[in-house]
């Protein structure tokens, strides 16, 4: 599987954002995709996750209420609707693929990963 990321850019604080990530490759419609971010100088931490059925998510609390993970299995892409952003959400962000039917949460279970999109947030 192979993803790639796009959408990334510089955003007002308060300013939305969606980014996509398209999958190519086997059975990718089948996987769970998550959505992972790093800032600079810290650890790269989960953000979003959804099931390969498009049924069920899960945010980490930082962005619950303003994140929004979706898929569109048809065009073979995930996307992340960011809202309300503020300048703590500057980070890459990178798109994930697991072979699992749950919605992990840390990156050693996700297999495939995209290359990231750099996101600004300006105050």
């Amino acid at each position: 599987v192979q993803l790639q990321a796009s959408g990334g850019g510089l955003v007002q604080a308060g300013g939305s954002r969606r980014l996509s990530c398209a999958a190519s490759g086997r059975s990718r419609s089948r996987h769970t995709m998550g959505w992972f971010r790093q800032a600079p100088g810290k650890e790269r931490e989960f953000a979003a996750a959804i099931s390969w059925s498009g049924s069920t998510t899960y945010n980490q609390d930082a962005v619950k209420g303003r994140f929004t993970i979706s898929r569109d299995n048809a065009k073979n892409t995930v996307y992340l609707q960011m809202n309300s952003l503020e300048p703590e959400d500057t980070a890459v962000y990178y798109c994930a693929a697991a072979s699992r039917v749950d919605l992990p949460t840390t990156r050693p279970l996700y297999e495939y990963w995209g290359q990231g999109t750099q996101v600004t947030v300006s105050s």
